[in-house]
């Protein structure tokens, strides 16, 4: 995977794609997720696992851009 493409992530993706973005195998990110391994924080979401792509890109040593804040207030039409 590359910057570019880490960089255009949603905010929180399935376990295989933090794998293809941290080099890990299919069997070996699960297995380390499933033991509490895993390089970074993973949520399970039911039967499936979710990260955060901006703690893979920490892990990778990656500085994510700031995302501008929503507005506080609603605009009236």
């Amino acid at each position: 995977m590359t910057v570019a493409q880490l960089l255009e992530l949603p905010t929180v993706v399935d376990l295989a794609t933090a794998n293809r973005a941290l080099g890990l195998g299919r069997t070996h990110g699960y297995r380390l997720a499933r033991c509490g391994d895993y390089p970074v924080p993973v949520l399970r979401d039911g039967r499936a696992y979710r990260v955060s792509s901006a703690a893979v890109a920490l892990q990778l040593g990656l500085v994510l851009p700031a995302r501008p804040e929503p507005s506080a207030r609603c605009s009236a039409a």
